[in-house]
């Protein structure tokens, strides 16, 4: 059954099968977000991170663009910015950053076209990224006399290296798919017209599969390089007991020996 349960004028969340898909709605602006729609994602990822019936995220963009970043349109007018401080602005970005993070269920980055600033981070920060073979990414920041954000810092060395991730952040080139995918960037480069039906397939084996162990292993993989050998298999062990104790672990067991596809519940 299909629903949309979020929709406003530049942000749309649909459910059907499980699987959420977020949709950023400013096609006209290349899908940049402004300070109110921070907001919105932060409540989304939130609301969706609480809701057991939902086993997999898929972010996108709607027409030909991912997301351009930030919307800094009239930052160069002090007569039209909000009286607020930098830091308390930035606290909105941050928020969203980290509501993505903390969600339990894999995400799925769906990136046509350009993903450049917090539009790439965004990207970068879900845990698996197709991008269509006209997708572009940037860390502009320096190009706007800026610095990363939008947890940039933080997941370019994970995913590519230090030297790699510095070398995106200093000259903040564009760099097509392919060489996205070549970096590690991203997971997989499709035809703009495959794209929809591979995210759609791949989503639908995850919301198929056993929901708390995915989520485990995702919290293990996160915390994968922040901790000793020895915390990663005390983390391991503890995970292991967890799923020892759920109906889904016994589920598979059981179709493993009737040699058929287990049914998953989240219990």
């Amino acid at each position: 059954m299909a629903s949309i349960v979020y929709e406003v004028e530049t942000l749309q969340v649909f459910r059907e099968n499980s699987v959420v898909t977020v949709t950023i709605n400013q096609p006209k602006k290349k899908n940049a977000i402004d300070r109110s729609m921070w907001d919105g994602l932060t409540e989304i990822f939130r609301e969706i991170a609480a809701n057991a019936n939902d086993r997999v995220v898929v972010v996108t963009g709607a027409g030909q663009d991912f997301c351009s970043g930030a919307d800094l349109s009239g930052r160069g007018n002090s007569a039209s910015q909000e009286q607020v401080h930098q830091l308390a602005a930035m606290r909105r970005v941050n928020d969203a950053c980290i509501a993505l993070q903390r969600m339990p269920q894999p995400t799925i980055a769906k990136v046509r076209g350009v993903a450049v600033g917090a539009g790439c981070n965004l990207a970068l920060g879900c845990d698996l990224v197709v991008a269509a073979d006209n997708a572009r990414f940037s860390e502009i920041f320096v190009r706007r006399g800026l610095s990363l954000d939008f947890g940039g810092s933080w997941v370019l060395p994970r995913r590519i290296g230090m030297h790699r991730a510095k070398e995106l952040a200093f000259f903040g080139e564009i760099i097509g798919a392919s060489d996205a995918f070549e970096m590690g960037l991203v997971n997989r480069v499709l035809a703009d017209s495959e794209i929809d039906q591979f995210v759609d397939e791949w989503a639908r084996k995850l919301a198929a599969g056993p929901p708390i162990a995915l989520a485990q292993t995702k919290r293990l993989l996160n915390n994968s390089l922040n901790v000793t050998l020895e915390e990663a298999l005390d983390d391991e062990a503890a995970a292991q007991t967890v799923n020892f104790s759920t109906s889904d672990t016994a589920e598979a067991m059981r179709a493993f020996s009737e040699k058929r596809e287990p049914k998953f519940t989240g219990r």
